[in-house]
């Protein structure tokens, strides 16, 4: 994986997974049935990974499609050319 985030924005994302993954880690001590919690510790912990490794799956499917030859995409709409 080649790295396509910026330094910067890895310590944003770094600075928000953590945040993240404390505080539903803390409401999970209280709470052990609170679902959505488990879900922003995954979050957060996905942000994490994101920051670590400088390299987010969103914005290489985002550049691929800003990439993509106009032409074919012109084809891809033709249902029946006849």
């Amino acid at each position: 994986m080649k790295p396509n985030i910026s330094m910067m924005n890895a310590f944003i994302r770094l600075t928000a997974g953590f945040t993240l993954l404390s505080w539903s880690t803390a409401k999970l001590c209280k709470n052990e049935n609170v679902s959505s919690s488990l879900l922003l510790a995954a979050a957060g912990a996905l942000k994490i990974a994101e920051g670590h490794t400088r390299y987010c799956p969103i914005v290489d499917l985002m550049n691929q499609e800003e990439n993509r030859d106009p032409d074919e995409t012109a084809l891809e709409k033709v249902i029946n050319p006849s």
